[in-house]
């Protein structure tokens, strides 16, 4: 393990040091553009290349791999740049799976009654999540799965009625779990119909167990759950204590911030938790400063020693948010020259507009204006004023200053790319440090680019076990060829992200915002 070991931290020191040199890139704020002067912190020679790069070449040239072709001639520390944050950053793509030209609609090798309230995103990763799961399962030797953050029980459903695993599902908010443990009656009424007629469904008799509550993620071991919101005051018991000799594979499918690093810790310290799988999101959401200076530090990040011992390694806010952007999407709207691109300039003009008025209001929401590309910036302007507290009648929307502005869109287009290039290496370095940190511990461990990500951006998968990793990844190798995923359009039913009654839609932010929501950021 010391191969693996020194040259991950070699790697997680190297991206410190990139990230250092071009801080003032990556903690830029986009709408912040005209009010900061943020093209004047490019070099002169990067400016000259990139002022005028239509959108198609600008991703071909910047986002795309090295071997693609480039018409321009271009500065050297622009493609220096461009070269180490490709180098650096953890492959999105399994070198084995083939690609697709199109997307996955649905996944045809899950029967359909567990496609139902479930989108192809979704579909896509519980099915491979899935097959990680059992392997690894068996490999453990574990009596069962529980799975954190389990939402309205797409994962825990397949794990269960799909592979027969035992399930405890653990959800922190009571709604999600009244609507996971609906699904569960609904899809064994249709099993109990379907077998009534005779029809053969693939399909196991056994479902999750779901509990409502919450890994306290500061904490290092409960034996209690934290209550879930709605909820009691006193939690239920916490199906990761003390339980006599059963072995657990724990996992959590997109566990939002600080969550993915509890399960971390649980396996860690848990003589119960034989396995891991995490799939992490919502970085922006990770702890990275005690909550007072009389707590113990239960960071989120960082959170190897190694990593903590590095010169710089923080990570502000905006570039933890960055690490949730969608490169690929991002750059398939750069190649389509979408008109959705100049929301960008739109909320850049609007921002000088808002400081001009009131030098307080900074960085303020403004809510996603619905097809704003489509909009005139003036009509755009008439929508987001008033969500700031401001009369649009007391502006000049169409004057030479604004046109002026708006006339750089595609440098405000460029910038953001730029900056963009940087938000894999970040994602790479929260991956490392959590690495780092199992393998400080003499934990074998891995990560995996388990979902395609065009369709899940999000798709690195932290494996790790108490037992060798070796013949299950090799396994997981030859299983990466499978092309599970149809074009079939059957309907899958209701979507997976209706809100529960009385509540608001249940899913974290998207990993993949909108041109609105990035320029906001």
């Amino acid at each position: 393990m010391a191969g693996p070991l020194r040259r991950e931290q070699q790697r997680a020191a190297s991206i410190v040091r990139v990230l250092a040199l071009y801080r003032p890139l990556l903690d830029a704020y986009v709408i912040e553009f005209f009010t900061e002067d943020l093209w004047a912190r490019l070099p002169p020679s990067w400016q000259a290349a990139l002022a005028d790069v239509p959108a198609p070449r600008l991703a071909a040239a910047l986002l795309q791999p090295a071997a693609t072709t480039v018409t321009a001639v271009w500065p050297l520390s622009l493609l220096a740049f461009k070269a180490t944050a490709q180098a650096l950053a953890f492959p999105r793509h399994h070198h084995r799976r083939r690609h697709r030209r199109r997307l996955p609609c649905q996944s045809a090798a899950l029967p359909p009654l567990l496609r139902k309230h479930v989108k192809p995103k979704k579909q896509h990763e519980i099915r491979r999540l899935g097959q990680v799961v059992k392997r690894l399962s068996q490999a453990a030797g574990c009596d069962r799965v529980v799975d954190v953050g389990s939402g309205q029980g797409h994962l825990s459903r397949f794990l269960a009625f799909g592979l027969g695993l035992p399930v405890t599902a653990v959800e922190g908010d009571g709604r999600l779990v009244e609507a996971a443990e609906r699904f569960d009656r609904e899809l064994l009424r249709e099993l109990r119909k379907a077998q009534a007629r005779g029809a053969q469904v693939p399909l196991f008799p056994r479902g999750p167990r779901h509990v409502a509550g919450r890994l306290d993620p500061r904490a290092p071991w409960l034996d209690e759950l934290l209550p879930p919101e709605p909820g009691p005051p006193a939690g239920p018991p916490n199906p990761l204590g003390s339980r006599g000799p059963e072995r657990v594979l724990l996992t959590g499918l997109h566990a939002c911030g600080d969550l993915s690093v509890a399960l971390l810790r649980h396996f860690a310290r848990s003589p119960h938790v034989a396995a891991l799988t995490s799939v992490a999101c919502c970085y922006m959401k990770l702890s990275t400063r005690p909550a007072s200076p009389a707590t113990s530090p239960a960071l989120g990040y960082p959170l190897s020693a190694w990593v903590a011992g590095l010169p710089g390694h923080a990570l502000s806010y905006k570039a933890r948010e960055a690490a949730c952007h969608a490169l690929e999407d991002y750059a398939g709207r750069l190649r389509a020259d979408s008109g959705a691109l100049r929301t960008h300039c739109y909320r850049a003009v609007l921002e000088t507009l808002i400081r001009a008025a009131d030098p307080s209001k900074k960085r303020l929401a403004v809510q996603t204006v619905n097809k704003a590309h489509a909009l005139s910036f003036p009509e755009y302007a008439q929508l987001g004023l008033p969500r700031v507290g401001l009369d649009p009648a007391a502006f000049q929307l169409d004057s030479e200053a604004v046109r002026a502005m708006l006339r750089q869109g595609q440098r405000v287009v460029a910038f953001f790319s730029l900056a963009l290039l940087l938000a894999p290496l970040v994602e790479t370095l929260i991956l490392l440090d959590r690495l780092l940190y199992l393998r400080e511990q003499g934990f074998q461990c891995a990560l995996i680019p388990l979902f395609d990500p065009r369709f899940s951006p999000r798709n690195l998968v932290l494996v790790a076990a108490k037992c060798p990793l070796g013949p299950v990844l090799s396994a997981l190798d030859e299983d990466s060829g499978d092309d599970e995923d149809s074009g079939d359009d059957e309907d899958s039913g209701d979507d997976e992200d209706v809100a529960p009654p009385g509540g608001s839609p249940p899913s974290c932010p998207q990993a993949e915002p909108s041109t609105e929501e990035q320029s906001q950021g």
